[in-house]
C-alpha cells in the first residue's frame, strides 16, 4: 500500500483544505518506513525550488517533532559520491552540482545568461561590494581610483547578487550597494563572517603573484 493510500484527515481549526488531507504524521507507518518517506518529502521539495528553501517550509511536510536537520544529515549521507548535494545557505537548503562539474555541465551545455561567469573587473567590484558594504559609487571610485560604470552595477544587480542598501551619510544621500543572499549561496557562505579574512587573501595573492613571477 503506497503513502498516499494511507493518508488519514487531521481535524485543526484554522487550517486549509489541503493541510487537513495532507497526513503529516504517518501514524500507521513502521518508523524506518515513516522516516524514508520523510526524507523523500525533502528531496522532493528541494528538487522542485529554483531558490532555498527555509526550515520551516520543510518541517510542514513531515511529523511534528520530527528533526529536519537530522532528515537533512540523512539524505546528505546518502549523496556522498554523487555529482551533486545539498548545501545550506541563510534562505535555507537547495540541490547544487559540486564544483568539480562545472566544466562538463558548461561543455554540455549552452547556459547563456544563467552562467554566473565573471570578468575581472566584475568580480572585483564584487568583492569591493562584499567586504565594504554598504558602499555608494563614490566609495567605489575611491578604491578603484576611477568610476565604476553603472552597466557593470546593473549586471551584478541582474544577477541578483547585489541590491540596492541604505542611503548614503553624503550630500545628496546616494544609494548603496549590498550582497544578497543569492551572493552567499554563490560562494557557498553561510554569513558575511564567513568571507575569508581580507588580510589574508591579499597575502594569499601575493604568495601566488610571486610564485608566477618565480
Amino acid at each position: 500500500m503506497n503513502v498516499a493510500a494511507k493518508r488519514k484527515p487531521v481535524k485543526g481549526q484554522g487550517r486549509t483544505k489541503d493541510e487537513d488531507l495532507f497526513d503529516r504524521e504517518l501514524a500507521d507507518l513502521p518508523q524506518e518506513l515513516r522516516w524514508r518517506e520523510w526524507m523523500g518529502r525533502i528531496e522532493a521539495v528541494l528538487f522542485a525550488s529554483a531558490s532555498p528553501v527555509g526550515r520551516d517550509d520543510l518541517a510542514r511536510v513531515v511529523g511534528q517533532g520530527a528533526s529536519v536537520e537530522m532528515l537533512i544529515a540523512d539524505i546528505r549521507a546518502e549523496l556522498v559520491g554523487r555529482p551533486y548535494e545539498l548545501a545550506e545557505g541563510p534562505g535555507g537548503w537547495m540541490f547544487r552540482t559540486k564544483t568539480q562539474f562545472a566544466d562538463a555541465i558548461k561543455a554540455a551545455a549552452d547556459l547563456g545568461d544563467q552562467s554566473l561567469a565573471f570578468t575581472e573587473t566584475e568580480m572585483g567590484v564584487l568583492c569591493a561590494i562584499a567586504y565594504h558594504q554598504p558602499i555608494d559609487r563614490a566609495g567605489l571610485k575611491d578604491i578603484f581610483g576611477k568610476d565604476v560604470s553603472r552597466d557593470l552595477l546593473a549586471r551584478l544587480r541582474f544577477k541578483d547578487l547585489i541590491a540596492s542598501g541604505p542611503r548614503a551619510p553624503r550630500p545628496g544621500a546616494p544609494h548603496t550597494f549590498v550582497t544578497t543572499e543569492t551572493f552567499l549561496t554563490a560562494f557557498d557562505l553561510q554569513t558575511l563572517r564567513d568571507l575569508p579574512e581580507l588580510e589574508l587573501a591579499v597575502g594569499n595573492a601575493s604568495k601566488e603573484t610571486e610564485a608566477t613571477q618565480n
